[in-house]
């Protein structure tokens, strides 16, 4: 395996745990703090952005799992695909802890 290809299982993992938040908020028609909100990652996003928004990361988790050739044959890329949730899940846990008591 290239390191390359490590890299592109990290950050697939990482855009797929971001998915998951924009999407559940989104499609159960709550707001939630985007890119594109003002100010940027503190203000709240419609849910249709936050929609666009998932299913944004779900392409860009899909293209980087795609380039990774992430398999069952190399369970250190799985491994690390699985760091790359769990990374983002805890830094996202951690950013939006207090996004309701501003």
């Amino acid at each position: 395996m290239e390191w390359y290809q490590y890299l592109s299982a990290f950050f697939a993992g990482a855009f797929f745990a971001n998915t998951i938040p924009h999407f559940v908020h989104g499609i159960s028609g709550n707001k939630f703090p985007t890119p594109f909100a003002k100010p940027p990652g503190v203000g709240l996003s419609s849910s249709t952005i936050n929609v666009i928004w998932a299913l944004f990361n779900l392409v860009v988790t899909y293209l980087l799992f795609m380039a990774s050739k992430l398999d069952n044959a190399h369970p250190l890329l799985l491994l690390v695909f699985f760091a790359g949730i769990a990374a983002m899940a805890i830094m996202l846990s951690i950013r939006f802890k207090s996004k309701h008591t501003a």
